[in-house]
C-alpha cells in the first residue's frame, strides 16, 4: 500500500484563472504567479497515481485569506473524497489566522475530511499569534482524532518561494502547545527530530509529532532517509510527494540510493500513514 501524505489539489476556479485570486492572496501569488508552477484537479492526480503506483493520496488545497474561496475550495477536496473514497483522504485548508477558521474546521471534519492541513504561516513564521490561532482548531482536532499537517521548513540554506521565516524555536513551541494532537509536520520538520538526541524533554515533546518527506528531492541528500529513521523513528517519517510539484518517481529513486531496508521503505511509503490515519 502507497500512501502520498502531501497532493495538492485546486478547483477549475483556481485551476482556470489563477491571477484573479493573486491581488488578494499575496502568499498564493508567492508560489504561483510563475506558470510554471502546476496546479492539478482531482483527475490529473488519480491520472499520476496510476502511473505511479500510488494507491491514496491525502489531499488538500492551499491557506486562503479569504473566506469564500477556501470553503469553495474545501468544498472540492469534500466532493472529491466522496467521489473517490478509495483513493483520496481529505484535509481541510485555510487561513488559521481567519476568524472563521475554527467554523470552517467543523463544518470539514463533519463532511468527512480527516483534519486540518497544510496550514501554513509564509509571512509571519509560527509565532505567538499564529500558535493563539492554532488553538481552536487543533481542539477540534483533538476532539475528532484527526491529524493536523503543518508547513515548516528549514531556517538555513538558500531561499525559494514558499520558505517561511519559521524558526526551530517556534515549531518546538508550537509543538509542546498541543501536545495531545496527533501532528504532522511539512519538509521534514524542519530537521527538529535531530534534537531527540537530547536527553531532556524534547523526545516527550515531540512523541506525538510524524514528518512527511515533501520537497525533499529539491532540498536533501538522498542520505535524510537513513539519518532522519533512526532520530525521527521509522514510524515517524510519513512519504509525501507534495504534487504537482513532484511525481513520486524523484522520491522512490531517491529511497532506492539511500540505503534503507526495505521493512522502513514500506512503513514510510504506506503504513506508517495508515496506522496514523487509523486505516
Amino acid at each position: 500500500m502507497i500512501i502520498d501524505f502531501h497532493v495538492h489539489l485546486f478547483s477549475e476556479a483556481i485551476r482556470e484563472k489563477r491571477s484573479a485570486f493573486f491581488p488578494s492572496e499575496p502568499a498564493f501569488k508567492l508560489l504561483y504567479d510563475s506558470p510554471k508552477s502546476r496546479l492539478v484537479g482531482a483527475e490529473d492526480a488519480l491520472r499520476m497515481m496510476d502511473a505511479e503506483g500510488v494507491d491514496k493520496s491525502v489531499v488538500f488545497g492551499f491557506p486562503w485569506r479569504a473566506t469564500d474561496t477556501f470553503r469553495r475550495e474545501n468544498d472540492y477536496i469534500i466532493e472529491t473524497v466522496h467521489k473517490y473514497p478509495d483513493r483520496f483522504i481529505g484535509l481541510a485548508c485555510f487561513d488559521a489566522m481567519n476568524r472563521d477558521a475554527a467554523a470552517e474546521t467543523e463544518r470539514c471534519l463533519a463532511a468527512g475530511l480527516q483534519g486540518a492541513g497544510e496550514l501554513a504561516f509564509y509571512e509571519s513564521g509560527i509565532d505567538e499569534a499564529a500558535i493563539k490561532a492554532l488553538d481552536p482548531i487543533m481542539a477540534l482536532c483533538r476532539e475528532h482524532g484527526r491529524v493536523v499537517l503543518i508547513h515548516t521548513n528549514e531556517p538555513v540554506g538558500h531561499a525559494y518561494p514558499g520558505k517561511s521565516p519559521n524558526t526551530l524555536l517556534q515549531i518546538y513551541r508550537m509543538v509542546q502547545a498541543f501536545p495531545e494532537n496527533r501532528i504532522v509536520l511539512a519538509h521534514w520538520g524542519a530537521g527538529i527530530f535531530f534534537y531527540n538526541l537530547l536527553k531532556r524533554e524534547v523526545k516527550e515533546a515531540l512523541g506525538n509529532v510524524w514528518y512527511d518527506t515533501a520537497a525533499s528531492p529539491f532540498l536533501y541528500d538522498v542520505d535524510i532517509y537513513a539519518a532522519a529513521g533512526p532520530l525521527a523513528g521509522w514510524d515517524r517519517v510519513l512519504f509525501g510527494t507534495d504534487y504537482p510539484l513532484l511525481k513520486p518517481g524523484r522520491y522512490f529513486g531517491d529511497m532506492d540510493k539511500s540505503g534503507i531496508s526495505a521493512e522502513a521503505r514500506a512503513g514510510i511509503c504506506g503504513g506508517n500513514a495508515w496506522n496514523l490515519l487509523g486505516l
